[in-house]
């Protein structure tokens, strides 16, 4: 293309977008209009329980003599309330940071809920007692509003301006959410004094314009001269310091609201949004001070906070207890497995994650109980205490989200790893029932990043390649009256038996029984027996036996039912017809069923599903059916197996097909007739 047009379009497009972001509507709390109260439904959404009429947000910093450039957010929202199912969004909060020498403000004000009465407009100011704090823990606090008087076609509206001395980084902004937004608009203010990397995710991109401006500071001086045999006087005057900032602005527009779908780690890394980190800083007179440029700048940072690599490299307060599990211990796997055992049993989990420590490994230890930071780190340096090769490595968990550029946020969690000449083993001693290498699914998040004594750090995959295996026999004796008995053993490895033991070993056995009846169609177990609860090195088993009165039909003297009876697979969990996220399984996994059917006297069969064997292609899943009679027996073959964690978004029609082609086979009826 020729350059001079090539300049002379983006002249034009850069006026056209200044053009219509100076002549958009000028959005103002307390400008509630009739229209606005009438809308019976979203007009775009008409499934919506709510909307946000408009969003706006604005971060800014001001100069304080005493406290140095504090960071200002401002955030004005008006939204529409459709449904009672959209009274959620008229309690509003707002976290903010409690430490000494950071403590961050949060004030609300023009609170106010909008209905229309008789034809006019009734306004209902929040009272005091609309507003309360909630204190998280010892850093964090949050601020929280409930609307007045909200009913279905009410307008909320709300504002709040939080002050930080906390620059490190901006709070996210959210262009999108689970509701529509109809005008979402974003300013950030920055001094040439700062540097910030800043991030967008989601698949719908703001429109964006940046523009240089200058701004300046005001100090005021103040001087005393004279004493002893001179009269005291004192005399003021004022510095100017000019600089130059950038204003940057973001607009969207008639976004629509974010569905979370099936098999997705966490919906808020494809939600439109944009976060921004200090990456360096230079202030005058002074030299450049840089953060997070790199990756190994990162960890590097992190590694020399007090509450971090200071606390890896304390020993003395655990040393003799080691010593005493350790005595005739001669192998890695059995120092490795003593040890993790040992942390698990001795301090639990606050259920606070942090890669830092809180009150520290020391207090940790003697209280039993700590952060994530606090446990993980002091596995490592009882690991390393015990001749291992030990490292700490950073994660982010899965609802921290994915982060693609370096950043000290990007982490919000630690485990430990021991490097072995067969491999990484990862360890992650919050989760009671985990086993080396068997991580929570918490932590099952694209990459981590080891750091080594000597501040050199390495990427880490944190996504399982072995096979969680759930494996099941079942006997089916199938009676002419329509009903059927038989027995099950169920065996469920790795990620499969720590997801088990998570969710059910705290349950009576009462409770899970009614649970597991009622998941199967409400058939009636008997003789329920379970193996290796606690042997976590061990595959968990249960054996029980059933009887089902639901699903067999008899029709014309003929039986119908699917082989597999209440463990048939009733429906695809792809409904989307296109997909934009991931699908994340969390680890690979295979299913294995083995079933042998009775059939009942005087029936035989008459059709039955054929065999199949279907791949998806790439390697990521496959399915084979396979399917015998024999006389009075049926003899069923089937395993489905997933061995790629994460599947790529343009992947989903074939994985949809897949699913579905299984789905139909399970589905597919046997037919015996009578003789």
């Amino acid at each position: 293309m020729n350059p001079l047009k090539t300049n002379l379009l983006a002249i034009i497009l850069f006026f056209t977008f200044f053009y219509s972001i100076s002549n958009a509507q000028e959005f103002k709390l307390g400008k509630v209009s009739i229209a606005e109260l009438q809308e019976k439904e979203h007009p775009k959404d008409p499934s919506a329980a709510a909307a946000i009429l408009f969003k706006k947000g604005n971060v800014s910093f001001i100069y304080d003599q005493n406290e140095g450039f504090l960071m200002v957010t401002d955030v004005k929202t008006r939204i529409k309330i459709y449904k009672k199912e959209g009274y959620e969004w008229a309690n509003q909060e707002v976290s903010y940071y409690i430490e000494s020498g950071a403590y961050e403000k949060v004030s609300f004000s023009d609170v106010a809920t909008y209905n229309l009465v008789e034809g006019k407009i009734e306004k209902t100011k929040m009272k005091s007692d609309g507003e309360f704090v909630e204190k998280i823990n010892k850093y964090w606090s949050r601020k929280k509003i409930a609307m007045p008087n909200v009913k279905e076609g009410s307008v909320i509206e709300f504002s709040y301006s939080l002050r930080s001395p906390r620059y490190g980084s901006f709070r996210d902004w959210y262009f999108q959410t689970s509701i529509p937004v109809n005008y979402c608009e974003y300013h950030t203010y920055v001094p040439e004094y700062f540097t910030y990397n800043s991030n967008h995710k989601g698949f719908l991109a703001p429109k964006i314009s940046v523009e240089k401006r200058s701004n300046s500071v005001i100090l005021n001086n103040r001087e005393r001269t004279g004493g002893g045999y001179t009269p005291v006087t004192s005399s003021t005057w004022q510095d100017k310091i000019d600089f130059s900032e950038t204003h940057t602005t973001y607009v969207s527009e008639n976004l629509p609201a974010i569905k979370d779908e099936a098999f997705v780690n966490n919906i808020d890394n494809y939600t439109s949004s944009i976060s921004h980190e200090l990456s360096m800083t230079k202030f005058p007179n002074s030299i450049a001070k840089t953060y997070s440029t790199d990756w190994e700048s990162v960890v590097k940072t992190i590694y020399n906070y007090d509450d971090f690599g200071p606390e890896l490299n304390k020993t003395g307060y655990f040393e003799d207890d080691i010593t005493k599990i350790l005595t005739g211990l001669t192998t890695q796997p059995e120092k490795i497995e003593a040890i993790f055992n040992y942390v698990k049993t001795n301090v639990k989990w606050n259920n606070f994650k942090g890669y830092s420590c809180n009150d520290g490994v020391k207090t940790a230890y003697k209280s039993k109980t700590g952060n994530t930071g606090e446990i993980n780190l002091m596995l490592t340096a009882m690991l390393r205490f015990a001749g291992l090769n030990a490292n700490p490595v950073l994660i982010s968990t899965r609802d921290n989200g994915i982060t693609f550029f370096p950043s000290r946020m990007a982490f919000n969690a630690v485990i430990a790893a021991v490097e072995t000449p067969e491999g990484m083993i990862l360890l992650d001693a919050t989760e009671k029932y985990a086993v080396p290498n068997v991580l929570p699914l918490r932590d099952l998040n694209w990459f981590g990043r080891l750091i080594r004594k000597d501040g050199t750090s390495t990427e880490v995959d944190l996504m399982p390649k072995i096979l969680s295996k759930e494996a099941i026999n079942m006997s089916i004796v199938l009676k002419s009256d329509g009903s059927a008995t038989g027995k099950i053993r169920k065996l469920l490895s790795d990620h499969e038996a720590l997801g088990f033991r998570k969710e059910n070993l705290s349950a009576t056995n009462d409770a899970y029984l009614e649970k597991l009846e009622r998941e199967n169609g409400d058939i009636e177990i008997s003789d329920y027996t379970r193996e290796s609860e606690l042997e976590l090195s061990k595959p968990i088993v249960e054996t029980y036996y059933y009887k089902d009165t639901k699903d067999i039909e008899i029709i014309n003297d003929k039986i119908y039912f699917s082989p597999m009876l209440f463990l048939t697979a009733k429906e695809n969990p792809f409904k989307q017809e296109v997909r934009e996220y991931p699908v994340d399984f969390g680890y690979p996994s295979q299913g294995k069923y083995n079933i042998l059917i009775d059939l009942p006297e005087g029936y035989v069969v008459e059709s039955m599903p054929a065999p199949m064997n279907i791949a998806t292609g790439e390697d990521i899943g496959g399915f084979k059916f396979m399917i015998s009679n024999t006389d009075s027996k049926i003899q069923l073959a089937i395993t489905s197996t997933i061995n790629s964690a994460i599947v790529p978004a343009d992947f989903y029609p074939v994985l949809k097909a897949y699913f579905q082609q299984m789905i139909d086979k399970e589905n597919e009826k046997i037919i015996l007739k009578k003789i």
